[in-house]
Order: structure tokens, then sequence, then C-alpha cells
């Protein structure tokens, strides 16, 4: 069995995910933005859960909950699902935390990214990105980035899957509760990329919607706008993300 970290996992898609892995026998390690929310959390971490509470949007954090996550032993793999739809913690939390927690954990074999067929309409255009959240931020070039940071991932760390999946838009409160997606086919693909031994599920730098791979936005697998985005990332948070 795994020892798994899922971002976001105080509702929505990181919940299910969390719920489902730790009822598969994993090890699950859940995630939650504040005291106050990981309170939802108190049935799987009765079920055996590990809780880690931090706020994505604030790199201090991240950085914080990194090295919890590492003190307490070896990750196998990291569900990045926590993501802002909306205002000045997009870019924070949808690709500088991922970045972020990428560059600082050690050894997770397998990496999963929350994309959304969103990032289609994003621009790979890096100047001017407030990073920091002053203002709001574009959601669909949150996706673009983040699709493209698993991209990169995978051919930098050939050791390593990383891959991303759009979940589909579902029925989360973020999706809103008449969206027509599957809710299960949409963590069911995140828990298969982190787990799973078959043979596509052990592939790496894919773009996922319900266990079918599918051709990203064309800059995803531009190895220049990979560049280009690893490098504006490490300026901006002083890390480096090492193959």
């Amino acid at each position: 069995m795994s020892r798994i970290l899922v971002t976001g996992s105080a509702d929505g898609l990181g919940r299910a995910a969390a719920d489902a892995l730790l009822s598969a026998g994993h090890e699950v390690v859940v995630h939650a933005r504040n005291p106050q929310r990981a309170r939802s959390l108190d049935d799987l971490v009765g079920r055996g859960a590990d809780l880690v509470v931090g706020d994505l949007a604030e790199r201090d954090a991240v950085r914080r909950l990194a090295a919890e996550v590492d003190d307490a032993g070896p990750l196998d793999a990291v569900i990045h699902n926590a993501g802002v739809w909306s205002g000045p913690a997009v870019m924070p939390v949808n690709i500088v935390a991922p970045y972020l927690l990428t560059a600082l954990l050690r050894g997770p074999r397998r990496l999963v990214y929350l994309s959304s067929g969103s990032h289609f309409g994003g621009r790979p255009e890096l100047t001017g990105v407030d990073w920091r959240g002053r203002g709001a931020g574009s959601y669909a070039d949150s996706k673009l980035f983040v699709t493209t940071l698993a991209a990169a991932v995978a051919r930098l760390r050939p050791q390593v899957l990383s891959n991303a999946v759009d979940p589909g838009w579902v029925p989360t409160k973020m999706g809103g509760p008449h969206a027509p997606d599957d809710l299960e086919l949409g963590h069911e693909t995140q828990e298969w990329l982190a787990t799973a031994d078959d043979p596509e599920a052990l592939t790496t730098g894919g773009y996922w919607y319900h266990r079918r791979r599918r051709p990203p936005h064309p800059a995803v697998h531009d190895e220049a706008f990979q560049d280009r985005l690893l490098r504006t990332l490490a300026e901006e948070t002083g890390t480096a993300l090492r193959p």
C-alpha cells in the first residue's frame, strides 16, 4: 500500500479521493486550509488518516507543510487537488503551491496535478503574472501553468510518474450542483494514476480525462515554455525544482 498526500481534501474531489484511497487500505495524508475546515476531516482521521493543516495561498505555510509531511516519512504519491476558482488566491494556490511542494517534498514517485478543460483558454504568457495574488488571478492561465508543470516534471524527472487530470465539470462546491459530469469518474482517475499498476497508469506526461489520455493545449509540451515557467517560478519563490 502507498502513502499519499491529497491536498485540498476537506471537501469535493479531494475528500472523495482521500476517502476512497483510505477505504482501499492506503496510508493517506489529508490536508485542510485551516483548523475550522480540518474539523470536516475528523471522520477520515478517525479511520487512520494523518492530517496536515496549512493555507496554500501562503508560501511560508506551504514550506511548513512540506517539512511536516517529510518529517513523518516518505510519500509514494501526491495528488495536487487543491484549487481556487476565482479571486486573489488563484495563482498562489493553483500553481505556486504545487510548484513549491513538488520542489520541496522528498521522494514521491507519482505526482497527479488537477487540471481543467479551462486550461485550453489559458495564455502561455508569463510577463506580468501576479504570482503573489495581490489581485484576482486567471483560472484558465493557472490551469495551463499547472498542466505545463506536470509535463515539465515528467520530462525532467523520468523516474517519476507525473500526470495532469481534468476531472470534468463535476457537482462540487466549485462546480455547482447542476454540473453535468460524473463526480465519481472525476476523482477515480486521480486515484488510479496515484496507485494503479495498469500499464496505462504507469505512463507519464499525460493529460487525462476519465482514464483517457487526451492532447492538451499545445503550449503544455513546448519545452521552451516549460523551461520559462520553471525559471520564472524558481526566481519568484527562491526555490529551484531539481531533476
